[in-house]
């Protein structure tokens, strides 16, 4: 079969389009409502992904949808632009990622420190953890006070709701660290969690021991009786608020995060392939891009490739794109035939859902790994997680990305060269590229030699010697000569020669010509 699909493993593909399709619907809904935006946003981001990412991507296993990464910047984007300007800045942030991906940048997430991903992505966990905690306790979507008021939050506890985020954390919990049988744990974590929970609320609604939930405290999609309907809550971007300069900035944040969890994702996902098969980076930076602007027309959230998704299709046995396609369809079927039976899932359950998706985002034991691999990693970490948490994601990955280059320019600074000296007589190697960075380590160790003594500069393992160092090294051979000081240099910008005192001052001696003097 020719075209972007294959039917070769079509038996594989079906039952794992079913499984992400099962997985996907409470993470679209969850991801909608801590983004603060509509269910439906969330459902049509999803409903995109797999329609029209997947027909234009290279990964043969990855599956695209609304991610938890960008709920923090999406939620501020509401509160600044309104739904209408975060759907216009979607629509420019996919233009860009198509961009990106033309210029070949799809390359750009392998040089970001892993420390200041992970301190990014514990970020995202800890602000999920810390806004879901009112809605697993009852409160309805806006109107959960802030987590400082503890009397007001357990004056308006709802114990039906607590009960139904406990066992849903519990079953999560169990599923993953494989508490039931092998043959349950086939069945998707979330989507057990969610009849759970759909479960409780009947029987405390219908038996009476507990108060039953209100409508405020399950999913809403008022309006949808079917494909007319769907089609007539689909939004438009507001493109009056193209003259707001806030809208940009949106966009170019949503760009780049969503650039980056999508490549990160692809990394992860190849490396779990049974095919063991690579996926065009760049290729899927351009299928995100049209997607996201897709999704935006429609009135959908930005999207990107998602871990969880993409590993439960690999883990249900997906081998090609077509079971994305096929979440893709179910996704739509659901939303425009099934509206009034999504409509029965506790808000509490979505929230128990998140807050272990943000917990397994934020675990202790990530902090305790990196203390152990030393400070350059712990300390751009922490520094990261700080940041995002004390002023938005874009500025607190600049800010990492700003430690972990000191702490990389502190290493190259302090081992790009080795000086000795045993009596008068003086090595110093250049054991790596030097730059304009280690000019002053450079004069220093110069200054350190010596009258009448040796000195041999050994340039044989620097690949590269900037042109202000070896100034330094020309203007010290120059002088060397009065002070009785003999300078052998090797291999130093391609030149070895011996300067002999006595003879005078040498003359600069350009680099590749072969100069022995005396």
């Amino acid at each position: 079969m020719k075209g972007p699909f294959s039917l070769e493993h079509f038996n594989r593909d079906l039952p794992a389009g079913i499984v992400v399709f099962l997985v996907a619907i409470p993470l679209c809904l969850g991801i909608a409502l801590a983004s603060g935006a509509p269910p439906l946003s969330g459902l049509i981001a999803g409903i995109v992904g797999g329609l029209v990412v997947s027909c234009l991507s290279g990964s043969a296993l990855s599956v695209s949808g609304p991610a938890a990464g960008l709920t923090v910047v999406v939620l501020a984007a509401i509160d600044s632009l309104g739904l209408g300007g975060l759907l216009m800045a979607g629509v420019l942030a996919g233009a860009l990622q198509l961009l990106f991906g033309m210029l070949g940048l799809g390359r750009v997430g392998a040089y970001v420190p892993s420390a200041v991903i992970r301190g990014m992505l514990a970020a995202i966990g800890l602000i999920l953890i810390l806004n879901q905690i009112p809605l697993a306790l009852g409160f309805g979507q806006g109107k959960a006070p802030s987590l400082l008021a503890v009397g007001e939050l357990l004056g308006g506890l709802s114990p039906t709701a607590l009960l139904i985020a406990l066992v849903s954390l519990a079953i999560l919990v169990g599923w993953e660290r494989g508490l039931v049988p092998a043959t349950l744990r086939r069945i998707p974590a979330p989507l057990v969690a969610v009849l759970s929970a759909i479960v409780i609320d009947r029987l405390a609604g219908g038996l009476g021991a507990l108060p039953a939930l209100e409508s405020a405290q399950r999913v809403s999609l008022p309006g949808l009786e079917g494909p007319v309907d769907f089609l007539a809550q689909l939004r438009l971007p507001d493109f009056a608020s193209l003259a707001n300069p806030q809208l940009y900035i949106t966009a170019v944040t949503i760009a780049l995060l969503a650039s980056l969890e999508t490549l990160l994702s692809l990394e992860a996902v190849d490396r779990i392939d049974p095919l063991g098969r690579q996926s065009p980076p760049h290729r899927e930076l351009k299928a995100q891009g049209v997607g996201n602007m897709v999704s935006s027309l429609l009135g959908g959230l930005p999207m990107t490739a998602v871990i969880v998704r993409s590993s439960a299709n690999v883990n249900a046995g997906g081998r090609t794109r077509l079971s994305s396609f096929i979440h893709g369809i179910l996704l739509l079927a659901s939303v425009a035939f099934l509206a009034s039976w999504l409509e029965l899932i506790p808000l509490a359950c979505l929230a128990a859902i998140l807050l272990h998706t943000g917990y397994k985002l934020a675990r202790p034991v990530m902090l305790v790994t990196l203390y152990r691999e030393g400070w350059s990693r712990f300390i751009p970490f922490v520094v990261t997680v700080g940041a995002v948490m004390l002023t938005n994601l874009l500025q607190g990955v600049i800010i990492g990305i700003l430690c972990g280059l000191w702490f990389l320019v502190q290493a190259n600074y302090r081992s790009a060269m080795a000086f000795t000296r045993h009596g008068r007589h003086c090595l110093l190697r250049l054991r790596t590229d030097v730059s304009f960075l280690n000019r002053q380590e450079l004069r220093g160790y110069l200054e350190q030699v010596p009258d009448d003594a040796q000195l041999i500069i050994d340039g044989r393992e620097a690949g590269f010697i900037d042109t202000d160092l070896y100034e330094d090294i020309e203007h010290f051979v120059q002088g060397a000569g009065a002070r009785g000081i003999r300078v052998e240099l090797i291999a130093v910008n391609g030149l070895s020669a011996t300067y002999y005192p006595g003879v005078g001052e040498q003359p600069a001696v350009a680099p590749g010509t072969a100069a022995a003097t005396g």
